[in-house]
């Protein structure tokens, strides 16, 4: 665990906890493919990783940032895709943490490190976050369960108002441990997507992923009538949707503005 700075790292590397991802990758292409999908940053490498020469449709976070492709108008190579916000994502989810508890003083981030985190994008990131929202911002490092309750006890030291939870598949297979640590620990907490929510989380505020794959699904389309994902421009998600849990507010004691409210896609009463 960490509340310091993280050192700058551009290559996203493939999670230790998802070791078969090049074995499976290459055991697809084995199939002769015209099209392979790839959902999220660690399948994404792999894929690419693993073939220059067979289209690649990928869905990620900042493509351009982790070296995916060379520019989102122009990606190069073999794949294109869809992207999410990324940076921006977080830094609207900050915002609703600071709306959520105003009078908190500092603010974390929870990420893992092995998710393919593009780092140097983060750090960046943080000191822009700190200016807009002139309150300091920590990023705290779990790469599984065994790191929660360390993660948790040093967020209390450290006098951490509220946490952006980033989503990986560390934070969703163990989401309802996280949720009740949030709970337990009265932990204002905002994160990556209506699913992660079990009780504990105050907030979501994600790209609508759903949408995302049927768009991804237009992509491949294009590519199996002959267009090269070279010169297919890496598209950018256009719905946002935000879901605020009344039930965890309460349980939190947190009494959510009403202007939160009325722009939530959903509420969970």
């Amino acid at each position: 665990m960490s509340g310091t700075r993280f050192p700058l790292e551009v290559r996203p590397q493939i999670p230790a906890e998802l070791p078969r991802l090049p074995e499976l990758a290459n055991e697809l292409l084995q199939l002769q493919l015209d099209v392979l999908v790839a959902a999220f940053p660690p399948a994404a490498q792999a894929a690419k990783n693993a073939t220059h020469t067979v289209p690649v449709v990928a869905i990620v976070d900042a493509p351009v940032e982790t070296g995916l492709v060379a520019t989102l108008a122009r990606p190069g190579g073999n794949v294109t895709g869809i992207s999410s916000w990324a940076g921006e994502l977080v830094a609207k989810r900050l915002q609703i943490v600071r709306e959520l508890v105003p009078a908190a003083r500092r603010f974390g981030i929870l990420f893992n490190p092995n998710a393919g985190v593009a780092r140097a994008a983060l750090e960046d990131g943080i000191v822009k976050w700190e200016r807009t929202l002139g309150t300091p911002i920590r990023a705290y490092e779990a790469r599984g369960p065994g790191d929660f309750e360390g993660v948790f006890a040093a967020l209390a030291r450290d006098g951490i108002g509220g946490l952006v939870v980033l989503a990986d598949s560390n934070t969703y297979a163990h989401r309802v441990r996280l949720n009740e640590l949030c709970l337990q620990r009265r932990m204002p907490s905002v994160w990556g997507g209506r699913d992660l929510l079990t009780g504990g989380g105050l907030a979501s505020y994600q790209s609508d992923i759903p949408a995302i794959f049927r768009r991804a699904a237009a992509l491949v389309d294009k590519i199996l009538k002959g267009e090269k994902p070279a010169e297919i421009a890496f598209e950018q998600a256009t719905k946002l949707e935000l879901v605020i849990d009344k039930k965890a507010a309460k349980a939190l004691g947190i009494t959510v503005p009403q202007a939160l409210l009325l722009s939530a896609d959903e509420v969970i009463e």
